[in-house]
């Protein structure tokens, strides 16, 4: 599931628009989110610009969740993305992505898979160095627990915090992926053209 309803106020632009390499960003992160391994469904949030975005991003076989509340923050955006999977029965986790964080390893994803097969932890997610990030693996079974606890702009962090006796840690040594919050980190994350490209 890729959250991706933010305005984007602190670009001052639509952030799942900007140009990543040559196409929109948020169509660059589910084109990453496609070659994770074990993915049998991917969802997409999108609240802010939502018309606009679906225009111009190529959503494939994607199912995308409008969330009507997104200006409540990114804890809407998740009860919304799940409450749309609780309908499926046969849906037994979640990878909770952000569709602003273009650069996850795969190789952090499959670690976070192989540690949840072994461990059966409701709750896996990578502590890149000395804080955790993302993407992070809920099983089912909290699912409704965290659609009736969250609120605001927190997601899920604050509640794991509570609870870490259902919480798995896989250590990553590279630093956290970053956000594309503001001009400077679009300028300094976004990759290049090569000239003729």
């Amino acid at each position: 599931m890729v959250l991706a309803a933010g305005g984007g106020r602190r670009l001052g632009e639509t952030k799942q628009l900007v140009d990543w390499g040559g196409e929109p960003l948020l169509g660059f992160v589910l084109d990453e989110v496609r070659t994770w391994e074990s993915i049998d469904e991917i969802v997409v949030v999108l609240g802010s610009h939502a018309d606009e975005i679906l225009e111009a991003v190529d959503f494939g076989d994607v199912t995308v969740v409008l969330n009507p509340e997104w200006e409540e923050g990114m804890a809407s955006s998740l009860r919304a993305g799940l409450d749309s999977l609780t309908h499926d029965a046969q849906m037994e986790r979640v990878l909770v992505a952000m569709g602003d964080q273009p650069k996850i390893d795969p190789e952090v994803v499959a670690s976070l898979l192989g540690a949840q097969k072994k461990s059966r932890m409701p709750v896996v997610l990578p502590k890149y160095r000395y804080t955790w990030g993302n993407p992070v693996l809920i099983d089912r079974s909290l699912w409704p627990r965290i659609m009736s606890s969250l609120e605001g702009d927190t997601g899920a962090r604050k509640f794991f915090q509570a609870h870490p006796e259902w919480v798995e840690e896989v250590w990553v040594e590279d630093l956290p992926p970053r956000d594309i919050d503001t001009v400077s980190d679009l300028e300094e994350l976004r990759p290049r053209l090569r000239p003729g490209g």
